[in-house]
């Protein structure tokens, strides 16, 4: 079982109408598309690489439109069965603004790449690797505040 505090930053991730057993169940894998995103974003940042940005542009935005991120069905069909651990969910309205913000900061930080603005590109790009390391890493998710700040959601 994972703690009282982690459980609460899962639950302020929209994970609030399920059991604490399951949301224990699902805490790493729950911070695996992180882990995957901001690694890439990492190196996609350090190279200056606008087809490694907008690849994951792409992979955000997909994490809008699908049940769940893609990398949630690598997840889901390859790692849970061999840790012994349950699929995750389809992924909440919070994560899906998650990554809304994610696809938008990505395309911009692609444009001031593309544009020369590297400076801004590096700002931007940098932070959205501050946050995507932050849930990554301590489950503090800081679009899924917004959201429940903007839409009055009580956890």
């Amino acid at each position: 079982m994972i703690t009282q505090q982690r459980l609460k930053r899962l639950k302020v991730q929209g994970y609030c109408n399920r059991p604490d057993s399951e949301i224990s169940e699902f805490s790493f894998g729950n911070r695996f598309a992180y882990i995957i995103c901001s690694s890439i974003l990492l190196i996609g940042l350090i190279t200056t690489n606008t087809t490694i940005l907008l690849t994951l542009m792409i992979i955000a935005f997909l994490g809008i439109i699908l049940p769940n991120h893609p990398f949630d069905y690598i997840y889901n069909y390859i790692l849970a069965d061999k840790m012994s651990k349950p699929k995750l969910p389809p992924r909440s309205k919070q994560l899906k603004f998650a990554c809304t913000i994610a696809t938008i900061g990505l395309g911009l930080t692609v444009y001031l790449f593309n544009t020369g603005l590297l400076t801004a590109g590096y700002i931007l790009g940098s932070i959205l690797l501050l946050v995507a390391t932050l849930v990554s890493t301590t489950d503090i998710c800081i679009p899924s505040i917004i959201y429940n700040f903007i839409f009055r959601v009580k956890i």
